[in-house]
C-alpha cells in the first residue's frame, strides 16, 4: 500500500524495443527471389500474348483469291508483306502473305480475281516502319535481354550496398534542425521557469549573434555548457531554445548513439559530428545523456580499449581543438553529473555548468499556462490551485498532467477541460490510473482502511509531517490505497526532524496492522522500503546520525564516492555493521513513536477507518472536520514557518 512522500513518484514508461534490421545476406536473398518472381511473371504474360497471336489461322494466296471471288471477304489489311483477312459471315480474321515487291491487286489479278469482286473488298494499307511495328518485331529479343541486364545490375547494387554499410558506421547520426525551420523552432518564450538558467544562457546567445564584442575585449566564451538537473526539468528544451534564440543550426544526438559494437566507430562519429558543425558554423552541438559515454575512466570495466572510453577521449580532444572564432558551442545534458569524468569538467571543456531545479510554485503556474495554450478550459479552472497541489512535479510531469486532463474530458464526451479533470489527473500522474476492477474483499477493505487511517492520523499528529489532503482505499497503480500528503509550501531543504517524522508516517500502516489485527500483510512492503532508504540516507549521506557523526559514506543512490569501481566500498565491515545498527535504531524509535500516537488517538483512527469503509474516499475538508471534532489542531502555514 503505497503512500506518497514529499516528492511524487514518477511513472517510467518503457517502450518496447524495435525489431533489429534484417541481415544483409538474408535481404539479398529476398531481393533475388522477388526479381525472379517478377521475371517469370513477365515471361508467362508474354508467352500468353505470343500464343494468342499464333492462334490466328494462316491461309495461302490461292485460297484467299478463291474466297474473294466467292464474295466471302470483307476487308484486307496490308502490313508489309503480311495480310490480315476479315471474313463477312463469321467475322473471323485469318492471315496470309503476299509476294514481296508486288502489289496485292496485281497478284490477285494473276489468280483470276475479277475487278468487280476485288472492288467489294475494303483494302487498307498500314505503314510497317512505325514504333509499334519495330517494338513488336524486336520485343521478343530485346525485352528478355534488357530484363536480364536489369536483374544483374539490381543484384550487384544490393551486394554493394550490403558491403558498403561497414563504411557508413563512422558517419554521425546527429539530427540537424535548420534555423529557418519554423515548425521545430523553440525560443525562451516557450520555456517557463528556469529564470537563472536562461539568464546564464543568454550570454551564449549573444556570443553566437555578436562574437566580435567578446573577442575585441579578449573574452573567450565557454566551449562547453553542461545542463544538469532531474529528469523532466527541460534540459533538452532549453538547449533547443538557445539555438532558436540565436538562429543557428542545432545538431542533437544521444550519448548512446556514439557507441557501436565495432571498435573506433564512436570516435569516428564524434569527428564527423564536429566536422559537420564547423562547416555549418555558427552552430550548437547538443549531446543528450552524455553520461552514457562520459563516465569516469579507469573503473576496470571494459579494459583499456573500451569503446566508450575511446569515444570520450575523442570528445575531449575535439573540445580542446576549438578556436574562439569558430562559433561552435557544445551543450550536453545529464541527470548524473556525479559519475562524469573529471577531465570532461575541467576548465576549457564543460567549464560552465547550469543547474535546473524542479520548478517552484510560480514556475509551475507558468508551465501550466504554456501547456494550456491550445486547450479549452471551463470557467471553474484555477491553475494557481493546481500549481499549489503539485509540489515536486517536473515540467514533464506537468505536461503529462494537462494531457491526462484533456484525455479525461474527451473520454467523457465533454468539449472543455474542468477543474475536476485536473485534480484527477494529478493523482493519475502520481500513482497511476484507478483500478476499479480491483475489488477488495470485506476483510481486505477493512484492513486497507485502517492501514491508510494509520498513515493519516500519524501525519496529522506529528508536527513536522506534511498535512493530509486526501485519503482513499480505491486502488491506483500497484497501491491498494493511498494517503495524499502535500507540503504547505515548497522546500529546498529538509531537516532531520522532518525526515524522522516522514519515517514515522511511513510506518503508520505497519504499526496499525500489527496493533489492531495482531498480524502483518504484504501491504506495508513499499512503506518499509521507503522508510529504510530514508533512514540509510540520513546515516550515510546527510550526517544525521549522532553515533556516526558528520560523515558521508555513500553518494547518490547508494553508489560509492570518488568514482571507485562497482565492487569497491569506502568503509570497513565494522562501519557497515554500525550503519545497519543505526538504521535499525532509527526505525525502532519511529515505530515506538507511532505506537504511542495510535494508542492515544484510537478513537479518531476508528472514525476515519469506518468512514473510509463507507465512502472509500475522504477529501481534505471532511478529514479536517474529523480532526477538529477529536481535538487535533490543524496545521497552518504560520505553524510550519515557526517550526522551521
Amino acid at each position: 500500500m503505497k503512500m506518497p512522500l514529499n516528492k511524487p513518484k514518477k511513472i517510467i514508461i518503457t517502450k518496447p524495443p524495435k525489431g533489429g534490421s534484417t541481415p544483409p545476406g538474408r535481404a539479398l536473398i529476398k531481393q533475388a527471389l522477388l526479381a525472379l518472381i517478377i521475371f517469370f511473371s513477365l515471361v508467362s504474360i508474354y508467352s500468353l500474348i505470343s500464343d494468342a497471336s499464333k492462334a490466328v489461322e494462316e491461309i495461302s494466296l490461292s485460297t484467299l483469291a478463291q474466297e474473294i471471288s466467292l464474295g466471302n471477304v470483307s476487308a484486307i489489311t496490308i502490313i508489309g508483306d503480311n495480310l490480315e483477312v476479315t471474313f463477312i459471315d463469321s467475322g473471323v480474321q485469318k492471315s496470309s502473305k503476299k509476294e514481296t515487291g508486288t502489289a496485292l491487286t496485281t497478284t490477285l489479278k494473276n489468280y483470276d480475281v475479277s475487278p468487280d469482286a476485288l472492288s467489294k473488298v475494303n483494302i487498307d494499307v498500314k505503314n510497317d516502319q512505325g514504333f509499334m511495328y519495330w517494338f513488336a518485331s524486336l520485343a521478343p529479343i530485346v525485352l528478355p535481354i534488357a530484363f536480364i541486364v536489369f536483374f544483374l545490375w539490381f543484384l550487384s547494387r544490393q551486394v554493394k550496398g550490403a558491403g558498403m554499410q561497414a563504411f557508413t558506421f563512422g558517419q554521425s547520426k546527429a539530427r540537424m534542425t535548420h534555423p529557418d525551420d519554423k515548425s521545430q523552432k523553440v525560443t525562451f518564450k516557450d520555456v517557463a521557469g528556469c529564470r537563472e538558467a536562461k539568464e546564464e544562457l543568454r550570454e551564449i546567445v549573444d556570443f553566437l549573434k555578436n562574437p566580435k564584442k567578446f573577442l575585441d575585449i579578449g573574452a573567450r566564451i565557454p566551449k562547453g555548457i553542461l545542463l544538469m538537473g532531474a529528469p523532466g526539468t527541460g534540459k533538452t528544451l532549453l538547449a533547443r531554445a538557445v539555438a532558436g534564440e540565436a538562429g543557428v543550426s542545432f545538431f542533437s544526438i544521444s550519448g548512446s548513439e556514439f557507441v557501436e559494437m565495432f571498435v573506433g566507430v564512436g570516435a569516428s562519429r564524434v569527428r564527423d559530428l564536429f566536422d559537420l558543425a564547423k562547416k555549418a558554423a555558427p552552430a550548437i552541438i547538443f549531446i543528450d545523456e552524455i553520461d552514457a559515454v562520459g563516465r569516469v575512466r579507469g573503473t576496470g570495466v571494459g579494459g583499456g580499449n573500451d569503446e566508450r572510453e575511446q569515444t570520450l577521449n575523442q570528445i575531449l580532444v575535439e573540445l580542446d581543438g576549438f578556436e574562439p572564432n569558430e562559433k561552435v558551442i557544445v551543450m550536453a545534458a545529464t541527470n548524473r553529473p556525479d559519475v562524469l569524468d573529471p577531465a570532461l569538467l575541467r576548465p576549457g571543456r564543460f567549464d560552465r555548468r547550469v543547474t535546473l531545479d524542479l520548478p517552484d510554485r510560480r514556475d509551475r503556474e507558468e508551465i501550466l499556462l504554456i501547456h494550456a495554450r491550445q486547450k479549452p478550459f471551463a470557467e471553474d479552472v484555477n491553475l494557481v490551485l493546481i500549481a499549489e497541489r503539485t509540489p515536486g512535479f517536473s515540467g514533464a510531469d506537468l505536461y503529462s498532467l494537462m494531457n491526462e486532463a484533456a484525455i479525461l474530458a474527451a473520454r467523457e464526451e465533454r468539449l472543455k477541460v474542468s477543474q475536476f479533470d485536473l485534480i484527477r489527473s494529478i493523482e493519475k500522474v502520481m500513482l497511476g490510473p484507478e483500478r476499479k476492477s480491483h475489488i477488495l474483499s470485506e476483510k481486505e477493505k477493512e484492513l486497507t482502511a485502517f492501514h491508510e487511517a494509520g498513515h493519516a492520523v500519524t501525519a496529522s499528529v506529528l508536527p513536522y509531517a506534511d498535512p493530509v489532503h486526501k485519503i482513499s482505499i480505491i486502488s491506483r497503480g500497484r497501491a491498494a490505497g493511498y494517503v495524499l500528503k502535500l507540503p504547505l509550501e515548497d522546500r529546498k531543504l529538509q531537516s532531520k526532524k522532518e525526515f524522522l517524522d516522514d519515517i514515522a508516517v511511513a510506518l503508520g500502516g505497519y504499526v496499525v496492522e500489527k496493533a489492531i489485527f495482531n498480524d502483518l500483510t504484504t501491504g506495508p512492503s513499499n512503506d518499509l522500503q521507503v522508510a529504510t532508504a530514508l533512514a540509510r540516507d540520513m546515516v550515510t549521506k546527510y550526517g544525521m546520525s549522532e553515533k556516526m557523526g558528520p560523515i558521508a559514506l555513500e553518494g547518490i543512490g547508494g553508489k560509492p564516492l570518488f568514482g571507485l569501481g562497482m565492487g569497491d566500498k569506502e568503509y570497513s565491515e565494522r562501519v557497515s555493521a554500525e550503519i545497519d545498527a543505526e538504521i535499525s535504531k532509527i526505525m525502532n524509535d519511529a515505530m515506538k513513536k507511532v505506537e504511542k500516537i495510535i494508542k492515544e488517538h484510537r478513537k479518531v483512527l476508528d472514525t476515519i477507518a469506518l468512514r473510509l469503509i463507507e465512502v472509500e474516499t475522504i477529501e481534505q475538508k471532511e478529514f479536517e472536520e474529523i480532526l477538529v471534532v477529536h481535538g487535533i489542531p490543524l496545521k497552518k502555514k504560520k505553524d510550519i514557518e515557526h517550526q522551521t
